[in-house]
């Protein structure tokens, strides 16, 4: 196949990730580079990766462009998408890239759109048969003598747990509906907070499913974590995915177990999460599989075939450059002389 070149976009934080895919690519024998491109750079990530280019907004009219510029000029083997807001536009734009020899690592237009928008992820639970907290028409609780808090309410195309915030009466309901923008109400839930970590295959099977609890989370994403076989979880995850259209590579669910067993799913986010190195660390090798499986080959992947028990406790770390180095508009030397100077 030649060099396996992988280019992450929006790398941003994700040093972790990235680590893991340069780790996959030594073990099976691969040649390649790790490849980021984001729109500063300041952003950890480039400064991780062998190389890296800056791109515009994700809105911008010439994204898509910039990429496909980057993908030819570094002869990119598989894309992957890291941020919610560029899923549904490169989903669009796959057969553009497969057509000069890029593979995205994302699923179908259908999958990535229900997950834009939390009314149509709640529907999609519920067509499928599982649990999901109700959702309310805000003005019709607003008249409603007989409403009962708590509520949540959170932007419906919202991400990261921006904008989202527990209500307890009518007046934070009022406040809140004016400062949330395409706001959704719904049912306040309790119980334990699940993220999981699902593989599916280029053939849309799922392959490998890791529930981790979340015990603690920093900005919306986990900063302690550990792993849980769950069955009725797993059981459930795989329900959810394999019902997704099109569904491909890995693909992060959420739901909650409340104290009476039910469990009750709350998010879809088609892309690697931000708590994926507690999976990996497991032995949910994705990244490993996805390499083998853009090479020909199949691995032999048990559904829960990872530790379980295993816990994931972050701490910041840094990445430290030059000034220049932020402000130059040179690409830094590959990543072995970075670290040898």
């Amino acid at each position: 196949m030649g060099e396996m070149n992988i280019l992450f976009t929006s790398a941003g934080r994700r040093v972790v990730l990235l680590r893991s895919f340069r780790a996959a690519l030594q073990d099976l024998g691969l040649h390649g580079s790790i490849c980021v491109s984001d729109l500063k750079k300041n952003a950890p990530a480039l400064h991780e990766a062998d190389q890296f280019d800056l791109v515009p907004p994700i809105h911008d009219p010439g994204y898509i462009s910039a990429l496909e510029a980057i993908c030819r000029k570094r002869k990119i083997k598989l894309l992957i998408p890291l941020v919610d807001h560029e899923l549904h536009l490169l989903s669009q734009h796959r057969q553009r890239f497969e057509d000069f020899g890029t593979q995205i690592l994302i699923s179908s237009p259908e999958t990535t759109a229900l997950t834009l928008d939390k009314k149509h992820t709640g529907a999609f639970f519920t067509s499928v048969g599982v649990g999901t907290p109700k959702i309310f028409d805000i003005e019709a609780t607003l008249r409603d003598p007989k409403v009962r808090f708590p509520l949540l309410i959170k932007p419906s195309n919202g991400s990261s747990s921006i904008g989202v915030n527990r209500v307890d009466d009518l007046g934070e309901l009022r406040f809140y509906r004016s400062h949330t923008r395409n706001a959704i109400l719904q049912e306040f839930i309790t119980g334990q907070e699940y993220t999981l970590d699902v593989l599916v295959d280029f053939h849309g099977k799922v392959r490998s499913v890791v529930p981790r609890l979340r015990i603690e989370t920093r900005a919306g994403e986990v900063s302690k974590g550990i792993t849980v076989k769950d069955q009725d979880i797993i059981a459930a995850g795989i329900k959810v995915v394999e019902q997704l259209p099109g569904a491909r590579g890995c693909i992060t669910v959420q739901c909650f177990k409340t104290p009476e067993g039910s469990i009750q799913f709350i998010e879809i986010n088609p892309r690697f999460g931000g708590g994926f190195p507690l999976a990996d660390q497991a032995g949910a090798h994705f990244p490993r599989w996805i390499l083998q499986w853009l090479s020909g080959q199949d691995p032999q992947i048990k559904l829960d075939g990872w530790q379980a028990g295993l816990a994931m406790l972050r701490f910041d770390d840094a990445v430290f450059v030059t000034h220049e180095a932020l402000h130059e508009h040179t690409h830094p030397q590959p990543h072995e002389q970075k670290r040898a100077a």
